[in-house]
């Protein structure tokens, strides 16, 4: 009986145990973060498949290294909201993604990081999002 016991304890209490670490659950075949928040910036996560069809088409774009239909396209992107995390001039890129029912460039932008991380923003850079690839 005592073996048992001491089995079940370090097996956890036979109860769920929450980490931080584990692995993104799953919904409808995406992998999803585990949390609402994006621990590195502090920014809520969106999935790329909850993203606008020209923010998706946009991605595929800047997987691919272009053409772009902008010659903004890939430049520089400043930061100077201070809203995503502090970097160095020239780790941000941005991108525009066209807007239905806009005739310039609209508000909508997919910003690009150095490693990879790409944030989303609806209202040109009042507020982002983390997109979760």
């Amino acid at each position: 009986m005592l073996l048992v016991l001491a089995a079940w304890l370090v097996a956890g209490c036979g109860g769920v145990v929450s980490d931080s670490t584990a692995a993104p659950e799953r919904q409808d075949g995406v992998a999803v973060p585990t949390s609402d928040v994006d621990p590195v910036s502090g920014l809520p996560w969106v999935l790329e498949v909850e993203l606008p069809p020209n923010a998706q088409d946009t991605l595929l774009l800047i997987d691919a290294g272009g053409p772009f239909p902008y010659s903004k396209d890939g430049s520089t992107f400043q930061n100077r909201e201070g809203i995503l995390p502090e970097e160095n001039t020239g780790y941000y890129a941005e991108y525009t993604v066209d807007k239905p029912g806009e005739d310039d460039r609209g508000p909508w932008r997919l910003v690009t990081g150095a490693s990879d991380e790409v944030y989303w923003t609806e209202d040109h850079y009042s507020s982002f999002a983390r997109v979760w690839r």
